[in-house]
């Protein structure tokens, strides 16, 4: 091993002596460089941990978006599959098939040429139940009659030039869980207030009343409760109740998720779904504005929707499927996404997985004022003559 101790008898050198000209005085400070030395360190450490943070804030940054990401693709990649197939033979109008009209029938903008003009237009089609908004309700429940003058005229009319087509007074109004003007469910008076005004428009000639109170949260015991009130005074009076339902949750409680981060989340849970089914004559799901980006996906969700409702709608009531008779695009509805073709394709497909012979089963299109002639010819080619 070699001695690295100073040799005996001689003296070990002073600070800076016997050192190497040139070499640096063995301090502190040569070690490292010097004072500018540790500022050059103390600056590449700090570069380091400048680099590190990055790094690390860009990997925490690709994980929560992968984490975000990721579910919307698999459910993407499950909704274009699930439009995959060809629907069952059968698989078509029953004849059963309703749809949305405007305030215009009621109030005296239309007149019997459009009346014949719309009498041609849905001549061999499957609608047999005309949902004609007649509201608003007022937000205590209360309806005018003065918002619905020509429905006598409008009800006489159908019933001589559509034999065995119904006219059924489409009400509605905005919940408070929207802000804070609208109508309180949870108020009696409200509901009674509901419950007059379905007998009031049942004793104008309406074949029935269909409800469609929005937005409206999953679980709202104050709303079963109207509608086993509006069922006892449609039966009493061989009319016909209807409602229009949210959308059910495509995933697992989805809806109870969103409400973490909204007040009115979209969806109901299907056992609400089943609920409120079983209240009624018929219920036509709101299967339009779900944000689906591709024609494939929006057709795999109607699919979906299709068969999550069938699931819990008894056999004794009429289930309606809507289609988006308009054209807009944005966040929520992408015109060149939900189109009648897919939302058809998609409805044939659910009821082909689902329940192939269901009699009591329809389309409900929505609207009429913005039906295009693509809209039509959509709905008979795929849905009425496939």
């Amino acid at each position: 091993m070699e001695n690295t101790e100073p040799r005996q008898n001689e003296p070990a050198a002073a600070d800076g002596e016997g050192a190497p000209p040139g070499s640096p005085a063995p301090d502190s400070e040569s070690r490292t460089g010097g004072a500018g030395g540790n500022r050059d360190a103390e600056g590449e450490a700090e570069a380091t941990g400048r680099t590190r943070r990055r790094t690390r804030v860009r990997r925490t940054a690709l994980a929560v978006l992968l984490v975000l990401i990721l579910p919307l693709l698999t459910a993407a990649a499950a909704l274009r599959v699930n439009y995959m197939g060809d629907p069952a033979d059968g698989t078509h109008t029953r004849n059963r098939d309703a749809m949305w009209l405007g305030h215009a029938w009621v109030d005296g903008r239309k007149d019997d040429a459009d009346l014949a003009a719309f009498a041609r237009r849905i001549e061999n089609t499957g609608i047999r139940d005309l949902y004609v908004h007649t509201g608003p309700l007022e937000h205590d429940g209360t309806l005018p009659e003065s918002r619905y003058p020509k429905a006598r005229w409008l009800i006489d009319a159908v019933h001589r030039e559509l034999p065995g087509v119904r006219v059924q007074a489409f009400l509605g109004d905005v919940l408070v869980t929207e802000g804070p003007d609208g109508m309180h469910l949870d108020r009696a008076d409200t509901r009674a207030a509901v419950v007059d005004s379905a007998r009031q428009v049942l004793d104008a000639g309406y074949d029935g009343v269909h409800l469609d109170l929005e937005p409206l949260r999953s679980g709202d015991r104050n709303y079963l409760s109207l509608l086993d009130d509006l069922r006892a005074v449609t039966r009493a009076q061989d009319a016909r109740l209807s409602v229009a339902a949210h959308q059910i949750d495509p995933l697992p409680a989805l809806h109870s998720v969103f409400g973490v981060f909204t007040e009115n989340p979209k969806w109901w849970s299907q056992e609400f779904f089943g609920q409120v089914a079983r209240r009624v004559d018929q219920i036509a799901v709101m299967t339009y504005d779900t944000a689906q980006p591709l024609e494939g996906t929006y057709g795999g969700y109607v699919a979906q929707q299709t068969s999550l409702a069938l699931e819990v709608t008894p056999p004794t009531t009429h289930l309606l499927i809507g289609l988006p008779f308009y054209y807009e695009s944005n966040f929520d509805h992408w015109g060149h996404a939900e189109t009648v073709e897919a939302a058809v394709r998609g409805a044939r497909l659910g009821l082909s997985r689902t329940d192939a012979d269901r009699e009591l089963f329809g389309v409900a299109p929505y609207i009429d004022f913005a039906a295009t002639e693509t809209n039509w010819d959509e709905y008979r080619e795929g849905w009425v003559n496939p």
